[in-house]
This record gives C-alpha cells, structure tokens and sequence, in this order.
C-alpha cells in the first residue's frame, strides 16, 4: 500500500480567462480552435498537478471533496486547469493526461454546473480576478490509500485434448495426466502446494549461484562456476534463435525507458504491479522487465518491407521484476535476472499462426533435451478461442497431451495467445519456464511499420518467445532434472556441455604431475574446460573432492598411464572407470558435446592457484 496524493489549488474568480502560446512538453494535447483560449465568469478554477503514484481512486476522493466547495461557491462553471507548479513528483504526460479526462468527466457528471478543462503540456498566459471572500482560495491535498489497481475479469477454463474435445476442469479424468492435475488444481482451484526442502536451491549454492546481500532483495552474483554455466546457456540462446529458418537480428540496449513515452507508459500499465522504477532529473523512468521496450523502441526507427519478413530480434536482455519477497527463489524467482528475449515480426494474424508453430517445435525440442516435457496454459482471448479454434486444437494435437485453457475477455491485453509451458519440479510445484504469445498490440503501440506490395502501411503482428526461458529459468530446469535423479537415487549430474569444470586431471603423486598436464593441454587444445589437482592432498580427498563438484569425467593418471600413453577415466554419470588413450577419450566428449556453445575455463587451470570460494567453503 502507499499513499496516492493529488494536490489542487482551488480559486473561486469573478473573471479568468487563458490563451495556450507554446508547446510545454514534447507529448502535447491536441487541440482545436474552440480550447485554444477561453474567458470564464464566476468560475472555480481547479489548478490540479498529477503526481507519480495517482490513480482513479484518488480522483473519486478529490471530486467528494471540491463538491463541499461547489455547494458553498455556487459557481457557474467549473475550469479544471493543469498545473505542473504544486509537486516535484510529477507523473509521466500520459498518465497526467488520462487522469485529467477521468477528473473533467467525473467532474461533470457529478455536479449541475459546466465543467471545461484547460489544454495540457503547454505554456499558456492567464488572467485572474478572484473573489475576496474567505472561500475564494482554497489548497486540497488529496490522500488515498491505494495499492496496486488490478485488472479483474472473468476466466474461463477449460481442458482440451489433443483430438478437439473441450472439457469442465472439474468433470476431466487426470489419470494418466497427473502433471496437468497439479497445472489445474494451482491456476484453477488456487489449491496450496506442498512444501518441502527444495534441493535445487543446494544445487545452485555448489555452483556458485549466491544471493547479494548487498544489493537489493532478489539479485543474484554468479561465482566463477556459475559464470561458466550463465555464458553457456546465453550462447545457446542466441544458436537456437538462428535455428528456427528465418533471419534473425542479434542487438544490445538499454535497461531503463522514460515513462513519459506514451507507448513504454501503456506497456508498463498492460504489466502491472512488478515494475522497479526510479527518478532521474524530473523524469520517472521504470527498468525493463524484458527486451520489448528496446526491441520496439529500435524497430520503429527501421525501414521494414514486406520482402523483409518474417524476421527476429534477439537480445540477451538484463530485466528486472519487483517480484514479491517471500516468493523469491534462487535460480528461478528473481528480481534481476537475463532474459534471451527473441520477437518476430509477421505480416499477419496467418503468418504469425505459421511461425509460431516454428517456436513451438523448438520450445517442445528443447525441453526433451533434458529428457523432460511440458504442461501448458494457453491463455486466449475470447474472441481468438472462438474464431480460431481449429487452430487451437492443431497446436494441442502437436503437444501430444492436454492442454489447460484460459479464456479472457478480448482487448484487455495486448496478445491473442499467450501460451506458458511449466514443467512440474521435484516439489510437485509448476514452474513457468518457456512461453510464446502472438501480440496484435504492439506493432500500433510502438508505431513499427512495414510497407507492403501496394506501398501501404501495415502494423506487424509480433511473436514474442523465450525458446527456453529465462537463463536462469533454464539452469533451474536442468538443476531440477538433476533433484529427480537424486529422488530416484541415481548419482545426479548436469550435462557435460554446461559443466563448469568438464574433466579434471589428477597425478597419483608429484611424480606424474608433468604426465597430467600434457593430458590436460591436449583436451584443452580441442575447446573443452580442463583443469589439474597439484595440490598435496592425498589421491582419496582428490578424488572426493571432484566429485563433490559434479565433474563429468575425472581422469587419474600414474606409473601404469604413462607408460602406456594412456589415461584411466571415472565417468560420473554411469560410475564407469575406462582404461583409454587420449585420443579416443576427446573423441568420446566431442560426440557427446557435439551441437553445444564451448567457452574456456574461468580459473586457473591449477588447483592450488585458486583461494576457496564462498559457495565451497
């Protein structure tokens, strides 16, 4: 809750009258001939100034109070004038503006007296006489406790399965569906999971995924393993992006937009109540919750044929969300995290169809990577559910296994189809981490436009995706995949393309140390993340403590190993131990990290170079 305060300055004048002479602001009010100027007589001049936090309910509260004033007044006309001059804390022109209309059309039904508004965003030179009596000048500041003011509409769920048929959530048989179950009982029943020791939160700590405590709730340092596994997983993002047949455009930008930006305010306002925003010189400006606003704000400036399309814009967007404090989770529930936002401009409605289904396959591919799969919301606009409903079912048949659907009211957002595919975690929990949505909205927001055939302009409709989710969404996947395994009692481990160590090289004794690292370069030479135990430890606590770290392959090599040029390999995933020369042993981890992003170490290769970290102490 905060206090929403609208500040008006109240003059009761015999005469008043206003003449607009310049542009204030670079977002003005359009206006005709008639609002240009205007003289007034027994007029109650309201000099209102929009503040930051305003609302609708503030409004309400500020026309109960002038009402007392009316009645005492009695003036025949109303003039409600914006004034920049009573507050430091200004709201964004956009906002200013649409609550001023919301006041003058409030204003006027709610008093028998004829309500004007002066023109916003410009200078204008005024002339007054006021009355003297003691009413005449009045200051009203008005307070509202308020919080954050959330769409309501009504949702209409349903099941619909692969061939076509919708079903009532309650009256589905989820026998041989117990994912979509827990999806259900979560969205539709709003029933409370289960707790419970979440080991995904260990898993991060051992790699180096740490909460700051000296930044804000929510943000995350990544320790040099971590580092390893963040650059990895960016890569593939931007590899798989390249993958789906169309071009696409890799750019950068910035992680803060101006709220006086009409587009940049309404996107905001669509997103709710988890924006971070901060002040900069009188203007207010909010962080980016994903890479639209740079996207957009760069895609309205290109020159776009309909021969260009379709076509990607990817960035590896830093996004910030205000999520909630309790919900916050390490590697999953942020409040800063990397977004690998990928959008795709179409033509229409129809291609966007086409495309998407594109995404869809490699959101689905994906996932089956890790040997897991999907549960999926379909959130749809009423009228796309029932226009379009074949298509609906086409996308189900291709998931292969039912899908929960949300109807909502149409216009309300600015998507169609917004689907969210959540796997469900050791906890029993879903997890939101892939989505696409087709977007009819923002192409007009924005102002992108592409000419077509005739030479006319058209808006794009936009896909937008994160073909794996959030990066550090996808690290909590492949972290859950590993908690299963440990439920099911199997030796848990990540795969070998994202390990941040992928082998270690250990000498029996200093004796082999030179052996260890000729084997350490050559498996260095071909791209792969190797490094060498030199410490004075014994071979058992060396052993002990590679595993610890979930390397993929530790190789021990002494007298037997060099002299027969070999190397003697542990293999984590399977507790094998292989007696292999070096050759056959890189040619084992090529085919086994073939199609994924390399990157080099991100330590000393030598162990006894490297102070303990914090996430190893």
């Amino acid at each position: 809750m905060w206090c929403s305060i609208l500040r008006l300055l109240l003059i009761h004048a015999r005469k008043f009258r206003y003449k607009i002479v310049s542009p204030a602001l670079k977002y003005y009010e359009e206006v005709d001939d008639k609002r240009k100027s205007g003289e007034f007589e027994n007029v109650l001049v309201i000099f209102t100034t929009v503040e930051s936090n305003d609302n609708e309910k503030v409004v309400d509260k500020a026309i109960e109070e002038v009402k007392q004033v009316v009645k005492q007044v009695k003036p025949s006309t109303i003039l409600i004038y914006p004034y920049a001059h009573l507050s430091s804390d200004l709201a964004p022109p956009a906002k200013a503006l649409d609550l001023l209309k919301i006041f003058e059309n409030k204003t006027s039904n709610a008093y028998n007296v004829k309500v004007f508004r002066a023109p916003f965003g410009w200078y204008k030179e005024f002339m007054i006489e006021c009355y003297g009596h003691p009413l005449s000048e009045l200051s009203k500041t008005i307070r509202a406790e308020t919080g954050v003011i959330k769409r309501e509409y009504e949702k209409k769920f349903y099941i619909l399965t692969p061939d076509g048929k919708i079903y009532d959530p309650k009256n589905f048989d989820y026998n041989n569906y117990p994912d979509l179950k827990i999806l259900v009982d979560k969205e539709v029943f709003g029933k409370e999971l289960e707790g419970g020791v979440n080991r995904v939160n260990d898993y991060c700590r051992k790699f180096g995924f740490e909460w700051e405590p000296m930044s804000d709730h929510g943000h995350m340092r990544y320790g040099p393993h971590a580092t390893v596994i963040m650059d990895l997983v960016m890569q593939y993002a931007w590899q798989i992006a390249r993958e789906l047949g169309i071009p696409v455009f890799r750019v950068m930008g910035t992680n803060m937009f101006n709220l006086s930006e009409k587009p940049v305010l309404e996107h905001a306002l669509l997103f709710g109540d988890r924006l971070y925003e901060l002040n900069v010189e009188n203007n207010r400006f909010v962080l980016r919750y994903a890479a639209c606003h740079q996207q957009f704000a760069m895609l309205r400036d290109w020159i776009i044929s309909y021969k260009n399309l379709p076509f990607g814009m990817f960035e590896l967007a830093d996004s910030y969300r205000l999520e909630q404090r309790g919900e916050l989770n390490l590697c999953f529930r942020l409040r800063k995290f990397y977004m690998p936002d990928l959008h795709i401009l179409t033509r229409d409605l129809k291609e966007a169809i086409e495309v998407s289904k594109k995404v869809q396959e490699k959101i689905m591919e994906e996932i089956g990577k890790l040997g897991r799969r999907y549960v999926a919301l379909y959130n749809v606009t009423e009228d796309f559910f029932n226009e379009y409903r074949e298509v609906l079912i086409e996308f189900v048949k291709r998931e292969n296994y039912p899908v929960l659907i949300n109807v909502i009211p149409s216009g309300i957002y600015y998507w169609v189809l917004n689907v969210e595919y959540h796997i469900i975690d050791n906890l029993k929990r879903p997890r939101e981490i892939a989505t696409f949505q087709i977007d009819v909205g923002n192409g007009k927001r924005f102002n992108i436009r592409y000419v077509d055939e005739k030479g006319e302009e058209h808006h794009p409709v936009i896909i937008h995706t994160a073909l794996i989710g959030g990066v550090e969404r996808y690290i909590y996947t492949v972290f859950d995949t590993a908690a299963l395994m440990e439920k099911r009692g199997e030796t848990p481990y990540i795969p070998t393309w994202l390990a941040p160590v992928q082998v270690r090289v250990i000498p029996v004794s200093r004796e082999y140390l030179d052996y260890a690292i000729k084997v350490a370069e050559k498996i260095m030479d071909r791209g792969f993340r190797v490094d060498v135990d030199d410490r004075d430890e014994s071979l058992g606590k060396k052993i002990r403590d590679a595993g610890r770290e979930w390397i993929p392959y530790i190789i021990v090599v002494g007298e037997r190993e060099v002299k027969s040029n070999t190397i003697n390999v542990r293999v984590r995933r399977t507790n094998d131990q292989r007696v292999m020369s070096i050759e056959e042993f890189i040619e084992l981890i090529e085919e086994e990290t073939k199609g994924y992003p390399k990157t080099p170490l991100t330590m000393p290769i030598y162990l006894s170079k490297r102070p303990i970290p914090s996430y190893q102490a």
